[in-house]
């Protein structure tokens, strides 16, 4: 079973709708047997909170089933629980690293960085684009299905 963890500012945007979204993705190609996916926040703000309307919004104009939630922090234990912790964009990496400094494993990467082009996944929190976010967050989470079954057929 990999088990992957998304991960952003808040938990309530980004990482919470590539929870949805991946999971959608790994339940359409009958790989819920075989990768796990949950999120978490770098920071404390959102914690307890459910995703933020505007995401759900989007979920439910692509038809991406979601339930309610609670936003958490990420925490060290999550850095043995987890095969993948994947950030949505170079500050969420650093935060991170204030709470996991270390990554002997190489666990540790963007979501983008298993696309073509590679990059940051900008926050709709304050530009308001979910759209974009989803596209992008989409875009990765193909991506690293693609990885995924590579390395797993071998």
């Amino acid at each position: 079973m990999t088990k992957i963890l998304f991960i952003c500012h808040g938990n309530i945007c980004r990482s919470a709708m590539s929870e949805f979204i991946m999971r959608d993705m790994v339940e359409k190609r009958g790989l819920s047997d075989r990768i796990e996916v949950a999120s978490a926040a770098t920071s404390r703000e959102e914690i307890g909170n459910d995703m933020y309307p505007p995401a759900k919004r989007k979920l439910d104009r692509e038809h991406i089933p979601y339930t309610r939630r609670q936003a958490r922090q990420v925490t060290k234990a999550d850095y043995d629980k987890y095969d993948l912790l994947l950030c949505m964009e170079q500050y969420n990496i650093r935060n991170l690293k204030r709470i996991i400094p270390d990554d002997p494993d190489h666990k540790i990467y963007l979501l983008l960085d298993y696309t073509d082009n590679p990059r940051d996944i900008s926050d709709p929190w304050y530009s308001g684009d979910f759209d974009t976010a989803y596209e992008d967050i989409a875009e990765g989470c193909r991506g690293l299905l693609t990885f995924l079954s590579r390395i797993s057929s071998r």
